[in-house]
């Protein structure tokens, strides 16, 4: 059982949290980023080629070192969820989250009946068979879902979602929100910040989580976001760490 009480305790409270997210399926690459003091990681099987196969010792070698894992799933689909939180993730961040309807269907895919309708599997979640009820009573207090807000759809709907029971926390997607707008990536646009401040304005009235991914790895920036009242907050990338301190290091040396 690798659920994290108290994880999803400062998730709800809004304690500021601050992780990072893995996209290289190496578990070393794991180990690293929680032996750095990120207080969660996001395993990220959406935009990467991150298989079944990689992801439970991912998610293995990332609870030995320390921190739970979250896995963004490819899609809200009741099967990849159940995957994810059988190999023993903490919780789920589940992308392109429209609507109420769809953020109930991610709470279900977690929670086992009465909460919701995932299946009952025996797999390293459960103590591969031996600790099945323990984890059950677990999931029902302990799993976190996080719902990505990306698109204008789910910013005309977030009072609904945010008030759907087992919604743990919110991330916004800016980009995925900007090109749903028709501007991919000008967040100077008018129509662009206000669907931004529509959402801080909602997830603030609910008491509910906000979310970022600060994709950057630059501490300062991250933290103008700790100002406006983020708590769950990704910094960096595992890639972006590589590559920058790499060209920074030979752009150094020239």
């Amino acid at each position: 059982m690798t659920l994290s009480a108290g994880l999803a305790a400062k998730i709800r409270d809004r304690v500021p949290t601050v992780g990072t997210w893995l996209t290289l399926g190496h578990t070393s690459v794991a180990e690293m980023l929680v032996q750095a003091g990120y207080d969660w990681v996001v395993i990220d099987t959406e935009h990467t080629a991150i298989s079944t196969e990689q992801l439970l010792p991912l998610i293995q070698v990332t609870d030995l070192a320390g921190a739970p894992a979250l896995v963004r799933v490819g899609a809200n689909d009741p099967l990849l969820i159940k995957r994810a939180m059988d190999a023993g993730a903490a919780g789920v961040v589940v992308p392109m989250v429209n609507s109420a309807e769809e953020a109930r269907a991610a709470v279900a895919a977690v929670k086992y009946p009465p909460m919701g309708t995932r299946g009952v599997g025996l797999a390293r979640a459960q103590g591969y068979g031996h600790d099945f009820e323990a984890y059950r009573d677990a999931v029902a207090r302990d799993s976190i879902v996080v719902v990505q807000i990306e698109h204008i759809d789910a910013v005309e709907a977030i009072d609904e979602i945010l008030a759907v029971p087992g919604v743990d926390a919110t991330i916004i997607g800016p980009y995925d929100l900007s090109g749903s707008l028709g501007f991919p990536g000008e967040f100077d646009r008018p129509e662009v910040a206000d669907a931004l401040a529509r959402y801080e304005a909602a997830c603030d009235a609910a008491g509910m989580a906000k979310g970022v991914h600060s994709v950057a790895p630059d501490a300062e920036k991250a933290r103008t976001y700790l100002g406006r009242g983020y708590s769950f907050i990704a910094l960096g990338v595992d890639f972006l760490f590589l590559s920058t301190l790499a060209r920074s290091a030979r752009e150094g040396l020239r």
